[in-house]
């Protein structure tokens, strides 16, 4: 097998059985560029696929976490984002009577990656984080930030409107109204309102960011099973959309099922009863059932919305 090749516009690492994906093009305060929309889909498979990667932290270098979209020349942003030569394959499509291919928004396809992830994430917001740098971190399942930290859902201020999924994820965990005002007002806000919006779970000095997330890493790579680590950051996602505690109930209880009369679930009671660390078995790329075959997620269609020109 070809081993994966070292993405340009991130920083990847393993250490401890905890990865780290640093956003890294500081000189352009790690916007978003069609390049990075690639890789980080790619490495989400590299983690994915690496069963020594028990978590995952999230962060950009230097001052700033993401500052959106690389906008270069800002009358054309649009127009080049849609005949980019670097769009992701599988990315763009035509529509009759269009003169320019459409494309699937990027930041969307990496948020539904992070989202089918199997393993935890760990958003360390060090800086400014907005547009698609505010977006992305929606999918991350703990979100830590900088006290210099500022986001900014600011897509109604450049005519646009908010994309990486962000309509299905924010008012889930912010609530509505925030999301709104967020969203309608597209203001950059600091740090403490992301913290009391509950946009993020804590605030932190620079220099304390990075250990705390690590910390939290820490505390799950050593002291959960990965398989119900996938499983339950699975079922709290899923469950977001369903229709009815039933379906929450028909999922659990087959995972309840089979997760406990697996080697994992005799070694967690084992190790309880014997007062030691658990030594779980069972690894994620081969042996993690599937609870959510009933009701699988639905392929991207372009036809299925009619064009309301």
């Amino acid at each position: 097998m070809t081993a994966p090749s070292e993405p340009k516009t991130l920083l990847y690492d393993v250490a401890d059985g905890i990865a780290t994906i640093t956003l890294n093009r500081p000189d352009r305060l790690n916007a978003f560029v069609d390049e990075m929309e690639a890789e980080l889909i790619e490495t989400f498979d590299r983690i994915d696929a690496d069963d020594e990667v028990k978590a995952v932290v999230l962060t950009g270098a230097g001052r700033g976490f993401c500052a959106g979209m690389d906008v270069v020349d800002a009358g054309d942003a649009f127009v080049a984002w849609r005949t980019a030569s670097t769009a992701p394959e599988g990315t763009q499509y035509d529509v009759p009577g269009d003169e320019l291919p459409r494309r699937r928004d990027g930041g969307g396809r990496v948020v539904l990656r992070m989202f089918d992830c199997l393993k935890p994430i760990i958003a360390a917001v060090n800086g400014p984080a907005t547009g698609v740098g505010a977006t992305m971190i929606l999918a991350a399942d703990i979100r830590l930030a900088s006290e210099t930290a500022k986001f900014g859902f600011v897509f109604n201020r450049r005519g646009v409107i908010p994309e990486s999924c962000s309509s299905w994820f924010l008012p889930r965990l912010v609530g509505m109204q925030t999301a709104m005002e967020w969203v309608l007002t597209g203001r950059v806000f600091k740090a403490p309102e992301a913290l009391e919006g509950g946009l993020v779970r804590s605030l932190h000095a620079p220099e304390d960011l990075l250990p705390t997330a690590y910390a939290l890493a820490r505390e799950i790579a050593d002291n959960t099973a990965p398989v119900s680590a996938a499983l339950a950051r699975q079922l709290l996602w899923r469950m977001q959309g369903a229709s009815h505690p039933m379906i929450a109930h028909q999922a659990e209880s087959l995972g309840i099922n089979l997760r406990g009369v697996s080697a994992d679930g005799a070694e967690g009671f084992a190790s309880f009863v014997e007062k030691r660390p658990a030594a779980f078995p069972n690894l994620v790329s081969t042996e993690l059932p599937d609870l959510f075959g009933s009701f699988p997620a639905p392929t991207f269609d372009p036809t299925s919305l009619e064009d309301p020109r």
